[in-house]
């Protein structure tokens, strides 16, 4: 088979299961019907995550050289729109980081929507499964999609399946605000999202992206199509000022809250620059704008994740954070060291994420106010969130800290001047990324002391390591979260990594030893000494304490959605409202009104129709004599 035909069939097979799943019958139609669909749900989600995973694994292995097959779909008037792949090393390796963690969702799932809180089972797993596959499917069509009105197809996709999956718990009255204001605002940036792909097409004549990304695009046209593409890029990837839906959208199930952070929602905008490089390349007015967006959103998110109670809205503000080190390394043009940190915070995060879920499986609560002294009861799950919180932060050797120190050492070189965006833009990523690195490692510190340190703070909680369903997909995603960074000294994955780039300027490899790793090292010994010395002088003391006056300031993220309600929907509501008003009253009442009066007129003339014949006698005079008088009128005026 050969390698576009395995890339082609990657979004397939998840697409097949996930339709297949729709069909089933909700396991709540009888026991035994309901039994089966549970059954042949979990076998079909399963079933395509796997043979994903298969093809893509396959794919990787297979693929020397970039690759690329397509048919023209629709030609409209010149204009063409194809059926297509484009594949290299770094679109293999980005589809088996998706399709792990689908896998392990679906695996994940089985046990956590059957015994999660409150113990029973959900009857509504057959469409669960069928939309997390779609969601997959969705998510591999951006990667191997070689044309952009395909990719597009794969990000709206994504968007309807995240509203769907952020509210399947319909219990919870908060997960349906949090869908409806996740789809909202990620559209808001998908419109700028598809006038630059419109505007691309246009402009080379095609949306095929070796067509547009080949094309000679005026200056005006490239920056201004560029900074559309970087509205949907925010809304996707929860940039700011569009980062408000990701840490409401933890009133999802958490295994979604995994798949969304670590593999789909979150990574496609940092692909999809990737993807289109050479023209933000081109761009260094853009890069600029990237670059302040990242750097506000690295210490928006790492801020915003010291204060919170919620262990999810801590990882949910994490992943804010660390998309910011992503798309800050693309601003600083290392796309490379992008993508490098997007593998390794797929597997970290996919773990924190479901170890954060097996701890409110066993607790009842997602407080960590309520958590405390786990550690003992829960040891599988504390060791694996050990690893995921130290890959977080950069620990060496785990994964993380390989990936953000090529971020880093990516910045030095820019401030150098030796990258295509401004060299203030490398100083502005490279201090906001230090600071973010004192600032995760305080928080990440935080996270684990109140979670399983100091004394159990739910006497009627009996806490222990989750089942077999739960607990082995967060045992395999260790590994990677361990061991991916390790990858990087491997010539087979370096260059894979780097075919998605090969004109990239800036540091040319992945791992970066030197002098510049101290400042960061010594950062998170500070941030984690500040959250130790804290809990050291009384264990039940939260560490956030010492924030003061700022804490629900940083709780509230500064209060920017407060800011987005008060500028934004706000007006809109009473825009709506008015324009309901004027259609009540005016357009409604304007063809209410003509009918009544036609109505009224037509009373009055049968009421006249019905009269005794000598008023009738003496409405038909009258009327003569009206009909009269207007002739003589008229006659007289002419």
């Amino acid at each position: 088979m050969s390698a576009t035909t395995l890339g082609a069939a990657l979004p397939v097979v998840p697409l097949l299961a996930g339709l297949t799943g729709l069909l089933l019958p909700p396991s709540s139609s009888g026991a035994t019907t309901g039994r089966t669909a549970r059954r042949v749900a979990v076998a079909l989600g399963v079933a395509g995550a796997a043979g994903a995973l298969a093809l893509a694994v396959a794919l990787l292995v297979t693929l020397d050289d970039p690759a690329e097959a397509s048919t023209t779909w629709i030609d409209l008037g010149g204009l063409t729109v194809t059926l297509g792949v484009r594949l290299d090393g770094a679109a293999a390796l980005v589809a088996v980081a998706v399709t792990t963690v689908a896998l392990a969702v679906q695996v994940y799932s089985i046990g956590y929507l059957r015994q999660g809180p409150p113990d029973e089972p959900d009857h509504r797993y057959p469409p669960y499964a069928a939309q997390i596959s779609l969601f997959t499917a969705a998510m591999l069509l951006v990667v191997v999609s070689g044309d952009l009105i395909l990719l597009l197809v794969g990000w709206e996709v994504m968007g309807i399946c995240s509203y769907l999956l952020i509210a399947h718990d319909r219990r919870l009255p908060e997960a349906p605000a949090a869908a409806m204001k996740a789809f909202l605002v990620t559209r808001v940036g998908d419109v700028g999202f598809l006038l630059g792909i419109a505007l691309l097409g246009v402009s080379a004549g095609s949306f095929r992206i070796t067509d547009v990304l080949a094309h000679d695009h005026g200056t005006a046209t490239l920056t201004t199509a560029c900074l559309l593409l970087l509205a949907g890029v925010a809304g996707k990837s929860a940039q700011f000022p569009l980062h408000t839906w990701l840490p409401d959208a933890m009133a999802g199930p958490t295994p979604i809250s995994a798949l969304i952070h670590a593999a789909t929602m979150v990574a496609a905008g940092v692909y999809a620059v990737t993807r289109l490089w050479p023209l933000f390349e081109a761009t260094p007015t853009v890069l600029a704008v990237l670059g302040v967006m990242a750097s506000v959103t690295l210490l928006l998110g790492a801020l915003a994740a010291t204060a919170q109670d919620d262990i999810k809205r801590v990882l949910a503000w994490s992943t804010v954070s660390q998309i910011g080190y992503m798309t800050g390394a693309l601003a600083v043009g290392a796309p490379t060291a992008a993508l490098f940190h997007l593998l390794t915070h797929a597997a970290f995060k996919a773990l924190l994420f479901l170890a954060a879920g097996a701890v409110i499986h066993a607790v009842g609560t997602s407080l960590m106010s309520r958590m405390g002294g786990l550690r003992h009861s829960m040891p599988v799950t504390f060791w694996c969130t050990v690893i995921g919180l130290g890959a977080l932060v950069g620990v060496p050797p785990l994964s993380g800290f390989w990936s953000k120190e090529g971020v880093l050492a990516a910045t030095e070189d820019a401030l150098l001047g030796h990258g295509p965006a401004p060299a203030w833009v490398g100083w502005l990523v490279l201090v906001s990324g230090l600071l973010g690195v004192a600032i995760t490692a305080w928080y990440a510190t935080r996270l684990l002391l109140r979670t399983f340190f100091g004394v159990n703070r739910l006497p009627s909680a009996r806490p222990h390591d989750p089942p077999a369903t739960l607990r082995w997909p967060v045992l395999l995603l260790a590994v990677p979260a361990a061991l991916l960074g390790l990858a990087g000294f491997a010539p087979w994955f370096t260059d894979r990594l780097l075919s998605s780039a090969p004109g990239e300027l800036g540091v040319p490899g992945l791992l970066h030893v030197g002098p510049l790793m101290v400042l960061p090292l010594a950062l998170l010994l500070v941030g984690v000494g500040l959250a130790w010395s804290r809990w050291q002088r009384d264990g039940s003391v939260d560490p956030a304490t010492t924030l003061g006056p700022l804490r629900p300031v940083l709780a509230r993220a500064f209060r920017l959605d407060d800011v987005q309600h008060t500028l934004v929907v706000r007006p809109t509501t009473a825009l709506g409202r008015l324009a309901r008003s004027a259609d009540e009253r005016v357009v409604d009442g304007a063809v209410t009104g003509t009918g009544r009066a036609a109505r009224a007129l037509g009373g009055g003339l049968g009421t006249l129709h019905r009269a005794a014949l000598p008023r009738a006698a003496a409405g038909v005079l009258a009327g003569a004599l009206l009909i009269g008088l207007a002739a003589a009128l008229i006659g007289v005026t002419t």
